[in-house]
């Protein structure tokens, strides 16, 4: 929509806030150049993809295609000066034939390029382990979701605090994993205000070393 970025940042300005990041679906690949404008006038400094649609990533040829076509979008975007990151679900953490998704697109995306947004439940949903993934790729983790989980076998999402996720371990390792934004969520919240005041007075009041 024309003018519609300006509004978002004069809403954004007018309310005090910043907008490090945006979640784009993959259709905004098909016009990359206008996903690279509109996300400067906004003020972003990442613009990021959060799905690969199924049809997409069904063989580990598919997954390097893939990450050479996020090489080409990172290229883009940082050549405007913005970045190009990713975001997992669980579905990068299954094996394909003998590998992961996710280490694919890690292995063979140019850290110069890519980022990575790193959804810690989902991590660990998939089996995971995020400082697993801090140590063997340092750095490439600038923004990272912050949502718990109760635990298996349902693994239902609750406020940030409230979970078996082990956040100060997590937090522990920000500097090597080089996490810049926290984004605090949680999918279906009961209360949404509720939650928010829940995970904030958790992560206030968290320590780690």
């Amino acid at each position: 929509v024309k003018g519609f970025p300006a509004e978002v940042r004069k809403l954004l300005e007018k309310n005090h806030l910043t907008s490090p990041s945006t979640h784009l679906g993959w259709e905004a690949l098909y016009n990359w150049q206008k996903a690279i404008d509109d996300s400067k006038r906004i003020g972003h400094q990442w613009i990021t993809l959060p799905w690969i649609p199924e049809e997409k990533r069904k063989t580990v040829e598919d997954w390097r295609a893939i990450a050479s076509r996020f090489n080409r979008a990172g290229a883009q975007a940082r050549s405007a000066g913005l970045r190009f990151a990713y975001h997992n679900h669980n579905f990068e953490l299954a094996s394909l034939a003998g590998t992961r998704p996710l280490d694919i697109l890690l292995n063979d995306t140019d850290p110069s390029l890519v980022d990575f947004e790193m959804d810690l439940y989902w991590v660990i949903f998939g089996g995971g382990e995020p400082i697993d993934y801090f140590n063997r790729f340092p750095g490439r983790f600038p923004l990272v979701h912050v949502k718990d989980s109760a635990g298996p076998p349902d693994n239902k999402m609750v406020d940030v605090g409230k979970g078996t996720i082990d956040w100060p371990k997590i937090f522990s390792q920000s500097k090597r994993a080089g996490i810049k934004h926290y984004f605090v969520e949680h999918d279906e919240p009961a209360n949404p205000i509720e939650t928010i005041r829940n995970s904030y007075r958790y992560l206030h009041a968290v320590r780690f070393a």
